[in-house]
């Protein structure tokens, strides 16, 4: 669950990281699987001059307070994964959606700004073609204070407290995703109050936020009530969600994120039950999520995965999934990490390959009937001025 969280500060019990980093922000990015964008020449340069500025500050910063491991004003991460895709539906090659593609290219900041607040922002880049796209790809960008060790209360664009280990893992983890995952609007503006107990093991997040549904012609809300628990072998991320639709209209979800680990072997299921009446509520508009994985010698993790979407035809039209879809994604993949002898994760080789089954009845669907996936790639991950320390304590020597 953790993700992208190698550079979020941080906090007392390991429960409590995990859940603030929902409350932080380490959910999925809302990107399809199977959409890239090639247009990366301008997105870059804004970007190399973006990380230069920030990096001139902090290492700047760092010189000044002699390389402290315990200043935390400013961090500064860069994380990226590069993709061979073949794409296929029927065995037709999909040739817009094969071949090498930048799929993440991201940049993440997080701080202590004094012993009650931090704030936490990550933003996308190889989406980006405008300035336009900038706010528009910031996935979170918030505040968070904490007045005692148990309550945190956040304010900003954050992500939509969704339950589920499959919404919870950051984008650049996954490889393929069931299709209500490929259309969710998860980020939005909104406020969160966490309370996590003594012992640090269970956490009970509210939040009220713009809905995912939102549009510029009227303003929704959704209301989100979220517990993670660990307890042994045992973890779970559960939510109860109202998202509003229309005026006077909500989506309710009941999600129950349950992962099982046991050794180097661990079990991911998630059960999503959803709909707009108690009629869809009785399991006619679901999702389950599963996968299993298993890591050996601490370097190669093997994993299998699958998903299934079903919608019931009085679902309302136009929100995320469509009245009469059915889908089903079966695949797995192997990851390979060249330094885990060192304990890191930050550079990974994968291979992976999905087929996709059923109907999907969106008119621009991200899984469709007969879709073979396949993708060869290379993911790595950089804490800039930790990097920076290390460079320049070595020339010191």
């Amino acid at each position: 669950m953790l993700g992208i969280s190698n550079f979020v500060l941080p906090l007392r019990p390991v429960l409590r990281i995990r859940i603030f980093n929902h409350i932080l922000g380490s959910r999925p990015a809302n990107l399809s699987m199977t959409k890239t964008t090639n247009s990366l020449g301008a997105t870059i340069r804004r970007a190399t001059l973006l990380i230069a500025a920030l990096f001139t500050f902090g290492l700047a910063q760092a010189q000044q307070d002699g390389y402290q491991k315990d200043n935390e004003i400013f961090r500064l991460g860069v994380e990226a994964r590069f993709d061979y895709l073949h794409e296929a539906i029927d065995g037709t090659k999909i040739n817009g959606n094969s071949g090498f593609k930048v799929r993440y290219f991201n940049l993440r900041m997080d701080g202590q700004i004094t012993p009650k607040f931090s704030y936490s922002w990550r933003q996308r880049f190889n989406r980006m073609n405008s300035l336009s796209d900038f706010a528009q790809n910031t996935d979170w960008l918030h505040l968070t204070y904490r007045p005692t060790e148990n309550w945190a209360i956040s304010a900003g664009k954050q992500v939509v407290m969704i339950g589920g280990w499959e919404y919870d893992r950051a984008p650049i983890e996954l490889y393929f995703c069931s299709e209500y995952w490929n259309n969710v609007a998860c980020y939005q503006l909104g406020a969160s109050v966490a309370y996590t107990t003594n012992e640090g093991n269970d956490t009970l997040t509210f939040q009220f936020c713009q809905s995912p549904y939102d549009h510029a012609e009227a303003d929704y809300f959704a209301y989100n009530l979220y517990w993670s628990g660990q307890h042994g072998f045992f973890s779970a991320l559960y939510s109860l969600n109202f998202s509003q639709y229309a005026p006077g209209k909500y989506d309710a979800y009941v999600v129950l994120g349950n992962q099982f680990q046991f050794g180097d072997a661990k079990l991911q299921l998630d059960l999503m039950n959803r709909g707009v009446s108690a009629r869809e509520l009785l399991f006619d508009n679901f999702s389950i999520m599963g996968e299993f994985s298993y890591l050996v010698a601490d370097r190669v993790n093997i994993f299998a995965k699958a998903t299934y979407d079903k919608v019931g035809n009085n679902y309302a039209s136009g929100l995320f999934l469509y009245p009469g879809s059915e889908i089903t994604r079966l695949g797995g993949g192997v990851e390979y990490y060249p330094l885990s002898h060192k304990g890191n994760r930050d550079i990974r080789l994968h291979a992976v390959y999905a087929h996709t089954l059923g109907t999907n009845t969106n008119p621009a669907p991200t899984a469709v009937n007969k879709q073979s996936y396949l993708t060869v790639g290379l993911t790595w991950k950089i804490d800039i001025l930790s990097a920076a320390e290390k460079f320049i304590n070595k020339v010191r020597k």
